[in-house]
């Protein structure tokens, strides 16, 4: 527990919270990959996948609070969406989060690539005329948005990733959503889907502690920095750079399993 080792998880936390705040994400996309693979790389012991995803859940709770906040004025949160997909993934999420103990490491790590991959394919679909829609005309499925909320939420309650990384492209590709009001509706909504992630991460002891605060830290600086550089970009690039992250996150996670 050297300064070497506080240094080196605070870089991820803050990496993964900048990344958060600025796509909408609880960032967890790119923490879980970076918590499990760079320590044991610079000769720490090695995280487990279950104490990478209950260190993720805690984690994200903060950054996502922080980066709502951030986004609070704009007219980009959409308070419909917040309550049909938040209540739908809150309840996937204990779910996911209570049954993950019942699995293996690399049982967790399967549920982890699978969700990448299905995102890093929706990220790549066209998305023509999204951004075109004013405000105040968005509409949306309910009962599609809260079935797949409800699906996201076991899922990621299983990997402690909270489902922003897959939120996104289903409010891209499949609700129509456009994408600044996507970024920060999204984090409103994996904030409420990380309360059941890490409740049961909690009560089933998945979460080491330490770790965990020196992350909490970094998020709360971390995340509404990049959520006001995501208000100055531009929307193309944001989802460019957000489809490039989950693809290789997907193919480096795969690489390992098979």
């Amino acid at each position: 527990m050297d300064i070497t080792w506080i240094m080196t998880i605070f870089v991820i936390g803050f990496v993964g919270s900048y990344v958060s705040g600025m796509l909408g994400i609880g960032g967890s996309i790119i923490k879980y990959p970076m918590l499990l693979y760079i320590p044991p790389l610079l000769g720490f012991t090695a995280f487990t996948a279950h104490e990478v995803s209950g260190i993720s859940a805690v984690q994200v709770f903060f950054a996502s609070i922080a980066g709502v906040w951030a986004y609070r004025k704009g007219g980009y949160l959409n308070k419909s969406l917040i309550v049909y997909m938040g209540a739908a993934i809150l309840v996937g999420s204990f779910v996911g989060s209570y049954g993950s103990r019942f699995l293996s490491e690399t049982d967790v790590n399967v549920v982890y690539g699978i969700l990448a991959l299905i995102a890093a394919v929706m990220m790549f679909i066209p998305k023509k005329h999204i951004d075109d829609k004013p405000m105040h005309e968005v509409s949306f499925n309910k009962g599609l948005a809260s079935i797949l909320a409800f699906i996201v939420g076991i899922g990621s309650g299983i990997v402690g990733a909270a489902g922003g990384f897959l939120l996104v492209p289903i409010m891209l590709v499949v609700l129509g959503i456009p994408t600044r009001m996507t970024i920060a509706t999204s984090l409103a909504i994996t904030f409420i889907s990380s309360i059941g992630g890490t409740i049961g991460k909690l009560m089933t002891g998945q979460v080491d502690y330490y770790p965990a605060a020196i992350m909490i830290v970094a998020s709360l600086i971390a995340a509404p920095l990049g959520a006001k550089a995501g208000k100055n970009m531009n929307t193309k690039v944001l989802q460019g750079i957000l489809a490039v992250l989950i693809l290789a996150t997907a193919v480096k996670i795969w690489m390992d399993i098979l």
